[in-house]
């Protein structure tokens, strides 16, 4: 696996560690640490996805000479995940844990969904097309 890959699988990793983080806060009903864990959580993802959408999805388009193919089911999940993401700082900021509760499970299941895709499927084709990768994505660890 190329480092630029391995980057991008840490990253996963770490947005699913910074959610299990919020979970437990939300179970202990720690509210201020839940404000803290979610920041974190939040600040992941948007790396993640920064580092996805504005580096190795244009290399790979310009490489398939398409931007309607994967990429462009990869940027609609990121969106439904920043909605989702949106949902849950609202419940937090209500202090309602029930619906937090309920907007995390939701976001986990999108999540492990979409990484599955991209570790298994987009993963291995940007691999295969993009030349450098490893140079494009050098800094978004």
């Amino acid at each position: 696996m190329s480092s630029a890959i391995e980057t991008l699988v840490r990253q996963h990793r770490d947005c699913d560690q910074a959610l299990e983080a919020l979970e437990a806060c939300l179970r202990s009903q720690d509210w201020d640490a839940a404000a803290g864990a979610f920041a974190r959580l939040e600040a992941v993802l948007q790396g993640n996805f920064w580092s996805e959408e504005e580096r190795l999805f244009p290399a790979f388009e310009r490489a398939a000479g398409s931007a309607s193919g994967p990429t462009a089911m990869m940027r609609h999940e990121h969106g439904e995940v920043r909605a989702l993401l949106g949902n849950a700082r609202e419940w937090l900021e209500l202090r309602d844990a029930n619906a937090l509760a309920a907007e995390l499970d939701t976001l986990v299941v999108l999540l492990q969904q979409h990484n599955i895709k991209e570790e298994n499927v987009l993963f291995p084709m940007c691999r295969a097309h993009v030349p450098d990768l490893d140079a494009l994505l050098a800094n978004a660890g």
